[in-house]
């Protein structure tokens, strides 16, 4: 099973803890053979990476562009790197700035490389261009199945 995750950013602490144990059981369901698909964001890309890397599954990368990790926070630059070093497989957008554009083609090229979606999602509107929403959209217009968790009690803001 090849198995994707996109998901909002910035959760507070309590959602964090909620989100980590959602995945944790959805990782859990499909076993050793997992292959996990992520960009490597901070928060759920993350986390399920890691997850996926801690069940003995293989975990495969999309870097939308080259300056992907300058985007990021500061203080994820060591997890990204921790994580993408443990890549069997990293597929690149070709794109330079880490823009909503690239965002989108690289969640795009991840949506085409998986069996099914896993979504961090509150179920509200993308709040830019490539947002959750507009992944799991993209993933309903090309007929990947999406599976959206958002546990009881988490909030986004």
């Amino acid at each position: 099973m090849r198995l994707g995750i996109t998901g909002h950013r910035g959760l507070p602490a309590e959602t964090e803890q909620l989100v980590r144990r959602a995945l944790q059981a959805e990782v859990a369901r499909h076993g050793p053979d997992l292959v996990g698909v992520s960009c490597l964001a901070d928060g759920p890309d993350a986390w399920f990476a890691e997850l996926v890397l801690e069940a003995g599954g293989r975990l495969e990368v999309v870097v939308p562009a080259e300056k992907y990790r300058e985007g990021l926070p500061e203080e994820h630059h060591q997890t990204y790197d921790r994580l993408i070093q443990q890549a069997a497989d990293i597929h690149r957008t070709g794109m330079a700035e880490s823009d909503s554009q690239a965002h989108m083609a690289g969640s795009e090229i991840l949506v085409g490389l998986v069996d099914e979606l896993v979504a961090v999602w509150d179920g509200q509107p993308a709040r830019g261009y490539g947002g959750t929403a507009d992944v799991v959209a993209y993933a309903e217009r090309t007929g990947v199945r999406s599976r959206v968790i958002w546990p009881e009690g988490a909030t986004r803001d």
